[in-house]
């Protein structure tokens, strides 16, 4: 052996590249995912992988989800955290996770972009995604299992608790995470036994026509779902129309959650719920913006029973600490990708828990069910220990293109035991979908053109 090889062998293993592709998918074409606010999205994922020089040639995978236009822009974003990754020893990142990402949320000038929301904040959550696949890729567990196996201590250092202390305290974590404890291991053989409760939107997209909603419906609730989710929020007659259909299809006995995406003033909001309420519906999603946390407050008092969630465009931890406080929601619906990765969502989890609020993430997208699905079962095996009036949002389209896609037992999800967070993405996809030269879009610019 060369005197060169030995020094590089006996080198530590570090990051030494972070590639980014732009990705997306025509799910306009057929209006898959199509809502109030959203008519015609194309899913995409602002993609990255981290590289190594390990001998075992692992890497980190992530994204952030976007609908399409502007998945350039949060590319950029991701690009401008290479310095916080590229050239740091692989072991010494990956065992302080909590300090890199304060590190990265907290760039002063970087900072000045939200601070702590939006683009630049989910340029965090892609990163920091990335090296939680890689670090459970090393560990050879999947993602929810590494964290449901770190110390209460580990744990709350993976949190930063500037602006929760009103609401949370590091003491107060650290007490719900051991009071879990004793039974982390039983909880955990639950999970790989029965999986975890799902729900399913596929029926409910705006862009689909009766008989298709119709037909959905029957489908889910034959597929073991006991709840379904209908998108809201157009047009009250066309709204009062399909819930019937749903509800007459679905029977009693199924739970039937409303999104609105967003779409209504606070006072349309408590009017419009009111017109649905014969329906029975389970929660109203996002009735208004979400960044209004006391027109959420307002809403969920004038529509009680009925409860309100929200989360999937909730900014921050600071944001969700509010909703919490205010008793603006009955349901939390943390997102994968849209604050700052694990590190938060493991500090919103303590939130919910401190409030006594379920969890019930927002998934579907391009790869989100695929993510989400380990911060509830991590959830349920290490901090609240419950699975009352939990269920993760299932969506059936683009599992396809993930080497490790999500599985769907009778209306659970099964639970994942492949290494990793589930994000890496097929080589042919990241060369298929590439966005704007690879074959699909090239293929669709031709049709466009003739």
């Amino acid at each position: 052996m060369s005197e060169f090889a030995s020094e590089s062998s006996a080198r530590p293993a570090r990051i030494v590249s972070l590639r980014t592709h732009d990705i997306r998918f025509p799910t306009s074409l057929e209006l898959d995912g199509s809502d109030a606010m959203n008519p015609d999205p194309d899913y995409s994922a602002a993609y990255v992988v981290l590289g190594t020089d390990s001998p075992d040639g692992l890497e980190g995978h992530g994204f952030a989800f976007t609908i399409g236009r502007g998945n350039d822009i949060q590319s950029t974003a991701i690009r401008a955290l290479e310095s916080y990754v590229v050239g740091r020893r692989l072991d010494d990142t990956l065992e302080d996770l909590g300090g890199i990402w304060k590190a990265m949320v907290h760039d002063s000038q970087l900072r000045w972009l939200g601070p702590e929301k939006g683009v630049m904040h989910m340029a965090v959550s892609a990163v920091i995604n990335a090296l939680w696949d890689l670090k459970a890729k090393r560990a050879g567990k999947p993602v929810w299992e590494v964290l449901a196996g770190l110390t209460p201590e580990q744990l709350v250092d993976l949190v930063d608790f500037r602006y929760l202390t009103d609401a949370l305290t590091r003491d107060e974590a650290l007490a719900i995470l051991r009071a879990a404890e004793p039974g982390r291991a039983e909880r955990k053989a639950k999970l790989l036994a029965e999986g975890y409760p799902a729900y399913t939107t596929s029926p409910g997209w705006l862009g689909y026509d009766d008989a298709k909603l119709r037909r959905l419906c029957a489908e889910a609730v034959a597929e073991g779902f006991t709840q379904i989710k209908l998108k809201v929020g157009a047009d009250l007659a066309d709204d009062i129309r399909r819930m019937r259909i749903a509800r007459e299809t679905v029977g009693p006995g199924i739970r039937i959650a409303i999104d609105a995406n967003q779409r209504w003033d606070v006072g349309a909001a408590i009017t419009w719920v009111e017109a649905l309420a014969e329906f029975d519906p389970w929660w109203v999603e996002e009735p208004t913006s979400p960044d209004d946390v006391l027109g959420h407050a307002t809403i969920a008092r004038a529509i009680a029973p009925i409860k309100v969630a929200t989360g999937e465009h909730v900014q921050n931890r600071v944001v969700f600490k509010q909703l919490l406080q205010s008793g603006a929601i009955s349901f939390l619906q943390l997102d994968a990708a849209r604050v700052a990765g694990v590190n938060e969502n493991v500090g919103i989890l303590l939130l919910a828990a401190k409030f006594s609020v379920p969890v019930c993430p927002h998934a579907g997208g391009v790869g989100l069910c695929e993510l989400v699905q380990h911060l509830s079962m991590f959830d349920f095996v290490a901090v609240s220990g419950s699975l009352d009036d939990r269920v993760i949002e299932y969506v059936d389209h683009l599992h396809e293109h993930f080497v490790d896609p999500v599985r769907i037992e009778n209306g659970n999800y099964v639970t994942p035991t492949a290494p990793g967070f589930g994000a890496t993405m097929h080589p042919r996809t990241l060369l298929q979908f590439a966005y704007p030269d690879g074959p699909v879009w090239t293929a669709a610019k031709q049709r466009n053109a003739s």
